[in-house]
């Protein structure tokens, strides 16, 4: 079986404005029905957690860039909700330029989605420089380094538990 390989540069990013538009997901799955977990990657050379995100590109809708990064990053593949939990702007660590016309960019608008995990793959893309981990809510709160991050969870949380009616562990 060959793998798919990651999509990579910048040639066909969408920016509005001076914000590079991403698109990203919180995975999540249920365990015996009523136990939920969200599955969170490492950063290449990195040692914190994240959500699958990258760039929404010019040939594809913001859910099928939210799906694919889910593919690449960590490897799963499932039922995106169509709806985004919100949308935040942040300041990508890969924007730090020493070139004087690039110091408008930087600054991310990231649109967040929920992903039922139907499938986890073996195989992936970014197998060799990404971890996956499966974590309950409160120990993904706790790993999200970044405040925006936090924000998309605690979306999260509030859509599923209402939509799941789910009870979440403390």
């Amino acid at each position: 079986m060959s793998v798919l390989s990651s999509r990579t540069g910048r040639d066909r990013q969408r920016y509005d404005n001076n914000f590079r538009l991403v698109s990203g997901c919180i995975p999540y799955r249920l365990i015996k029905d009523k136990e939920l977990e969200v599955l969170m990657v490492s950063s290449p050379d990195r040692h914190d957690l994240v959500f699958p995100k990258g760039g929404w590109e010019n040939d594809e809708t913001v859910l099928e860039a939210a799906s694919r990064e889910a593919m690449e990053e960590a490897g799963v593949k499932g039922i995106l909700r169509e709806v985004p939990l919100g949308v935040w702007e942040f300041r990508s660590k890969s924007s730090i330029s020493t070139n004087a016309e690039d110091e408008s960019f930087g600054g991310c608008k990231g649109y967040m989605f929920a992903l039922k995990v139907t499938e986890e793959l073996r195989e992936w893309p970014e197998r060799k420089n990404r971890q996956r981990k499966w974590l309950n809510v409160k120990e993904a709160m706790e790993l999200c380094r970044y405040e925006w991050m936090q924000s998309a969870l605690e979306a999260f949380v509030r859509v599923i538990s209402v939509s799941h009616l789910l009870h979440l562990p403390k």
